[in-house]
């Protein structure tokens, strides 16, 4: 009977049926629309109106502070705030997307890619910057201003017709000569958004019939001409220009042209990020009577400035993903002249090991970033423990002796233990920190639901693990779920950013800083960044590091960033990759190559120039033309000298590629063959096939060639790169990992991640050569080696063998795109 009576009320105030029903779907929302309804209903009688009944529906579905609910709706009923501006106050309320859309344009919007402001189009059309709902989220503390408040919503402003009528002509003698020329193909939003900028608090209904009349006045009826579409051509140069513009991401993991730096991207309100001291403003956040005082405790702190923090776990090496969270983190504050603090959660001792931190901080260095300050969360041990006890006390949380496999899922039973006595808890609690309980025996729990329905998550386990800074002092640890939160809150962070999947913890951050009245940051989320043919997480590379699928985790093919830099990646191309992938709040999966394009783009700037043969054959000059080698000037990059030259000896002996040298050439085969000869890079010299000498088993062991100078007679086909008086090296030549682009995903590999290997991951080719001038490379040093590719020196080098890891060929490799 009550759902009967609430659709009949619900249909009175205008919605239709179907409408209705979905409304008393929502149990928040019903119940907040029956209010609203049932105390209109006390000033304006048994009957509604539909433009009030909107109104009303329109407050109840999005009013997030109930508090101001009564109040609203007596401005609602008492007819002060009558139209949609007023509640949902922007000059766009009321119009169709392509009216919102060119009333943006109109607006100096034009810079925004195309796909945001068509999102932002989607949200006019409905309703968006509130007047009156913005006002009271914005002013949370009792009691609410009135004056000011009427004054910011409109409350006694009369938009008269004429004021209408005259703006509407105004906009439309501004447009005249385009409106004659292009009749209705004009697009009628731009006058209507002309007119509402004019007169904020006027009926977006009313603007649009005015317009509508006087554009038929100016332009009598529609003709047959202005019923026809526009030409398609025009359509496709919309399409085009939106492709061009539209997301940098897009579905399938492409990146189009980025025209914003991630500086850019992260600078000022580019993210309609709340300012310090401003949390409240956030949809969701939570304001409880301590909230003000303690935001104004924060600001004297902070001094108003933008705090982030990169809270990574010491469990395991940092990856490709890791690095869009430092980009993100560090780069947020740095755009906006804050600090960022590197904290480790060290709250799990069982797992972490010393050369895990040192890798972090290493990482965080390497990508250019310089922490504020390095903190722990066991630097907050003994706070968070008070704080335990305190949430005891306020009967907020309790000790339980639920197993683990008992607290697994999202629908446990409820603990039986969940309405013991506080004193009881305390006496537990503290007998959990003496070390009277084993592990799994007992924990900590706390009295909330979580978003994705978990129940009363763990805020203590019992672990008899010595951690690495306290020692044996402690036996109990703090869970992420109560650490993360508070430490925030002890470090005063102003935006906790973290990845998507943390979204569902968003209810328990607010609600423990709220439950123990200490300041609470704001938590963001923003999409985790993934790459396909690759794995990252920390089991699943022990795996393959256990199994000898590869050496450790800085082995070149996996993604970790160790092992990216040790491949040669340049911390430069990886901001980059960053940067093009963008601040997006989907979740991510991106093709390896577009990755491998920020590296080249940046190696071959800084990458200098050298020789090498991997499948050598030696070539012997028989007219050399001189009783010794000569020395030859190589730039270090050809295609600017400036950047210096190196030496390299030419000799009577060189060695060039194996395959830049065929008997019986296919069609199109330029290099060294009978009748073709090739020229020798930077010698200015070309030679020409006189004898192949071949073993006992018919291979060729060595040519023998004569040589001229390349300006004394024809031009070669080709030039080709070789080595005179080498060095002998190991190069190690890397491809992809695994086969399938998801090797996790088991309809694409039934047989798991490890049946899908690529055994042709790794090529080593142990006596390359490489000309003298990269004798006294250092590891991690970086060279172009001449049309084969971008090579980094490896760490396993020592004196007398260079290895050098291949990070990148020179081209794209059609098939991996």
């Amino acid at each position: 009977m009550a759902a009967l009576d609430s659709l009949s009320l619900f249909t009175s105030l205008g919605l239709s049926e179907q409408k209705a029903r979905e409304t008393l779907k929502n149990s928040a929302l019903s119940a907040q629309l029956r209010e609203a309804a049932t105390q209109a209903q006390q000033t304006l009688g048994s009957t509604i109106d539909k433009a009030t009944g909107t109104l009303l529906y329109g407050l109840a579905s999005r009013l997030r502070d109930t508090r101001r609910l009564s109040f609203l709706v007596s401005y609602i009923a008492s007819k002060k705030i009558h139209t949609e501006p007023q509640l949902s106050g922007w000059w766009c309320q009321g119009l169709t997307f392509q009216e919102a859309r060119l009333s943006l344009e109109f607006h100096e919007i034009r810079t925004l890619p195309v796909h945001f402001l068509e999102q932002r189009c989607h949200k006019l059309t409905g309703s968006f910057f509130s007047a009156a709902l913005e006002y009271v989220r914005s002013h949370p503390l009792d009691p609410v201003d009135t004056v000011d408040f009427e004054r910011e919503c409109g409350v006694g402003v009369i938009v008269t017709p004429e004021q209408i009528e005259e703006a509407v002509e105004a906009a439309i003698n501004r447009h005249r000569p385009q409106l004659l020329v292009e009749r209705y193909h004009f697009n009628m939003g731009l006058l209507m958004g002309e007119a509402r900028a004019v007169l904020k608090w006027a009926d977006g209904k009313m603007i649009k019939n005015e317009v509508d009349m006087q554009v038929l006045h100016l332009l009598g009826p529609k003709m047959e001409a202005d019923l026809e579409k526009k030409p398609k051509v025009a359509k496709t140069r919309l399409e085009e220009t939106d492709r061009r513009m539209a997301k940098d991401v897009m579905e399938n993991g492409e990146t189009a042209d980025q025209t914003l730096s991630l500086m850019e991207q992260l600078r000022g309100e580019a993210l309609k990020f709340h300012k310090p001291g401003e949390n409240y403003k956030t949809p969701g956040y939570v304001v409880t009577p301590h909230t003000m005082n303690l935001l104004k405790q924060h600001l004297e702190i902070t001094g108003g400035q933008v705090r982030t923090r990169f809270p990574p776990e010491p469990n395991g090496i940092l990856h490709i993903g890791h690095a869009k969270a430092i980009n993100f983190n560090f780069g947020y504050a740095k755009a906006n002249n804050g600090i960022c603090f590197l904290r480790f959660d060290d709250t799990n001792p069982e797992k972490e090991e010393a050369k895990f931190f040192t890798a972090i901080c290493d990482m965080v260095a390497w990508l250019g970033y310089t922490p504020y300050k390095v903190t722990y969360a066991s630097d907050y041990f003994d706070q968070l423990y008070a704080w335990a006890v305190e949430l005891i006390r306020r009967g907020l949380a309790y000790v339980c002796h639920q197993r683990g496999e008992e607290l697994k899922g999202h629908n446990t039973l409820p603990s039986p233990w969940r309405d013991r006595p506080m004193e009881e808890s305390l006496l537990l609690f503290e007998a959990m920190r003496k070390g009277k309980f084993s592990e799994g025996e007992a924990t900590l729990r706390m009295k909330l639901v979580m978003e994705d329905g978990k129940m009363d998550p763990v805020a203590y386990r019992v672990k008899y693990t010595p951690h690495h800074r306290t020692g044996d002092k402690w036996c109990i640890y703090p869970t992420y779920d109560y650490t993360h939160c508070l430490c925030d809150s002890i470090e005063h962070i102003t935006h906790s950013l973290c990845t998507k999947e943390f979204q569902a913890r968003r209810s328990s951050y607010f609600w423990l800083c709220n439950a123990l009245d200490v300041y609470c940051p704001v938590q963001w989320e923003y999409g985790r960044l993934n790459l396909h043919y690759a794995v990252v997480s920390k089991r699943k590379i022990l795996q393959l590091v256990a199994t000898g699928a590869v050496r450790d985790w800085d082995d070149p093919r996996l993604f970790t960033l160790t092992a990216l830099r040790r491949r040669g990646f340049p911390p430069e191309a990886i901001n980059n990759f960053c940067a093009r992938v963008g601040v997006t709040v989907a979740q991510t999966t991106m093709e390896p190559h577009l990755l491998e394009a920020c590296v080249r783009d940046v190696l071959n700037d800084t990458a200098p120039r050298a020789m090498a043969v991997l499948e050598s054959l030696r070539v012997i000059i028989t007219n050399f033309p001189a009783a010794k080698s000569l020395d030859i000037q190589v730039p270090n990059f050809p295609a600017d000298e400036t950047k210096g030259f190196h030496q390299v000896p030419f000799a009577p002996i060189v060695f060039i590629e194996r395959t830049d040298f065929k008997e019986e050439p296919e069609p199109g085969f330029k290099r060294l063959a009978w009748g073709q000869p090739v020229g020798l890079r930077h010698t200015g010299y070309v030679i020409e096939l006189q004898r192949v000498v071949k073993g006992p088993r018919g291979c060729v062991e060595s040519l023998e060639v004569t040589c001229r100078r390349a300006d004394a007679g024809e031009k070669p086909k080709a030039f080709i790169h070789w080595v005179s008086q080498p060095l002998m090296c190991e190069v190690r030549l890397y491809e992809r990992l695994f086969q399938h682009k998801n090797p996790e995903d088991p309809t694409e590999v039934p047989g798991g991640f490890l049946s899908d290997l690529n055994l042709a991951s790794l090529h080593v080719v142990e006596a390359a050569l490489v000309d003298c001038s990269v004798a006294l490379a250092k590891p991690f040093d970086k060279f172009q080696f001449e049309r084969l590719g971008y090579f980094s020196v490896d760490p396993d080098s020592h004196q007398g063998k260079l290895v050098f890891n291949r990070t990148v060929t020179l081209k794209e490799d059609p098939g991996k795109v």
